[in-house]
This record gives structure tokens, C-alpha cells and sequence, in this order.
């Protein structure tokens, strides 16, 4: 697929609203719909979009807490990241994981409840994780932006 203006508009007109019908984002992106929906059909063939989701308010829907947590391990050897990448996929609570350059080896997005609940949290799943020796935990106290929604927050 060439990544040509019109292929850059089709993926951020989709960012932005998923959900939009095939005639509308062609009339946007100045095609025809059949021409339109090829394009798309091989964007998602080719791994470029790789699926549709909705994306939730979790502190309207469920009153989560955000709270972002860096992680040191002690070696970075293949194998130390295989399993902590293995077992971070497991822990229902983690929304998303980080490989990292810097001073932490990983930045997870973890979503809790209260601080009861990260501290069940951080004993349960974070503390027993392989081959961690560092974490720090930062809570969030509000969002500020969130591009994958397509809107600013104020």
C-alpha cells in the first residue's frame, strides 16, 4: 500500500471516529466508496488498522484511578523480558505495557479501583512479577489529552 495523503486522512479520520460509515469517510477523503473501502480492506489485510474499539470513559463508567508504574527489572537479558512479558499479559488490571528506554525498563497503565485496591494491586500481581526490583507507582490526577479519542480534554 502507498502511504499517500489521502491514505494518512483515511487513518486519522478513523482515529478519530471508527464507527464512521464507508460513505461518509470516502465523501471526506474525496473518493468514491468503492474505491474508499479497498483501501481500508488493505489497510486492515496488511496489519495497518488492526481492529476497532470503543474507547471508555473509565472514570465515568467504573470510577478507576490511573495509575502509571515503572518498572526495573534486574537483568534484561531475551529471557527475563520473555517472562515478564509472558506474565504481564496475564494481570487483568494492567490496560497497557511498555518496553522503555531511560531509567525504567517498562511504564505500565494500571486501572484500580481505589488505593485499597492498586494495593491489592501492587502485592497480588505487580510485587510478583519475574525479575522486578523496582517500582514506582504515580497516580493520575486527571487526563489532559487523549489523542486516541480525537478530542482534548479540558
Amino acid at each position: 500500500m502507498i502511504f499517500d495523503r489521502i491514505t494518512e486522512s483515511i487513518l486519522r479520520i478513523l482515529q478519530h471516529d471508527g464507527r464512521l460509515s464507508n460513505a461518509e469517510l470516502a465523501q471526506r477523503v474525496g473518493l468514491s466508496p468503492s474505491a474508499c473501502l479497498r483501501r481500508v480492506r488493505l489497510l486492515e489485510e496488511q496489519g495497518v488498522i488492526r481492529g476497532y474499539r470503543a474507547i471508555i470513559d473509565e472514570r465515568s463508567a467504573h470510577k478507576l484511578t490511573t495509575v502509571i508504574v515503572q518498572i526495573t527489572l534486574e537483568r534484561l537479558t531475551d529471557e527475563s523480558l520473555r517472562r515478564f512479558e509472558a506474565r504481564i499479559r496475564e494481570c487483568p488490571d494492567i490496560r497497557e505495557c511498555y518496553l522503555m528506554t531511560g531509567e525504567a525498563d517498562y511504564l505500565l497503565h494500571v486501572a484500580a479501583r481505589d488505593l485499597a485496591d492498586y494495593e491489592r494491586i501492587h502485592k497480588e500481581e505487580l510485587s510478583r512479577l519475574p525479575g522486578v526490583v523496582r517500582i514506582q507507582s504515580n497516580f493520575a490526577i486527571r487526563p489532559v489529552v487523549q489523542r486516541w479519542t480525537g478530542q482534548e480534554l479540558s
